[in-house]
């Protein structure tokens, strides 16, 4: 007798999709609400998401393909929409923000040394306003991610964004390159392949915190942080595969994806 298939319940209202496909100008194509309601039957989403009716998951897979601005890799990877089809509207850390997904790494590749590919898995990205980017004479809205989750050789690995000079003025620390990289956390369980586990973001004025499987956390609550709060900002979550090796994937599944204010 064959087992009942599952269908995932993510409600994708508020997210759209990046993909490692072309569009005409040879950037990575996106699909917004509603199109991206029919993800399962889109001809053009089926290679890179779709469902797996074994265990209710949608399949995030992404290889070495075209990129979006700014980036040499490419991702299949969902990007919050606080306004169903619209980038316009998002949120500061003063009022505050949750995500909350429960996800499993389903296969990666190795590279020549035989160690797996790394992949982002989750993010909060930055984006400047209409007025900051005339303030600073930036062409687009894009600022950097303060947060980056890794998949990292069987760790999740957080990564964060840091002031190279604290005493820089607010407009100074608009700019991209006003910031530099941490060191990076890992957490020490390890996630093995196959295995799910949960993620928490929680943002308020200040802080971030990020917890794994609802016990570990790593909190971020320092004057970086507390500069950030000059951005605004929205989620990412998936598969932004970090690789240009030739034969190169991941893939990626997500059971089920929240996010909201903070209760």
């Amino acid at each position: 007798m064959n087992k009942k298939s599952k269908v995932a319940q993510i409600d994708l209202t508020h997210w759209k999709v990046t993909i490692p496909t072309p569009r005409a100008d040879g950037k990575a194509m996106e699909v917004s609400p509603p199109e991206i309601f029919n993800y399962a039957t889109n001809p053009v989403l089926q290679e890179f998401m779709y469902n797996d009716s074994s265990d209710g998951s949608i399949v995030f897979h992404a290889y070495p393909g075209s990129t979006t601005s700014n980036t040499k890799y490419s991702r299949t990877e969902l990007r919050e929409q606080m306004v169903s089809g619209s980038n316009s509207t998002n949120w500061t850390f003063k009022q505050g923000r949750r995500m909350k997904v429960k996800m499993s790494i389903d296969n990666v590749t190795k590279d020549e040394k035989g160690k797996e590919h790394r992949i982002i898995i989750a993010q909060i990205h930055g984006r400047l306003t209409n007025e900051q980017k005339e303030l600073i004479g930036q062409k687009d809205n894009n600022a950097p991610p303060i947060l980056k989750i890794y998949y990292d050789k069987g760790k999740i690995r957080v990564k964060t964004k840091i002031l190279k000079d604290h005493s820089a003025a607010d407009k100074a620390i608009l700019d991209k390159d006003a910031w530099g990289d941490d060191k990076g956390y890992n957490f020490e369980t390890p996630i093995e392949k196959g295995q799910r586990f949960t993620l928490e973001i929680i943002v308020t004025e200040g802080r971030m915190e990020i917890k794994l499987n609802g016990f570990q956390k790593a909190v971020y609550d320092d004057k970086n942080i507390e500069r950030w709060g000059i951005f605004e900002n929205y989620f990412k979550v998936g598969n932004y595969f970090q690789s240009r090796d030739g034969g190169a994937f991941g893939k990626v599944k997500i059971y089920e994806l929240e996010v909201g204010h903070v209760k």
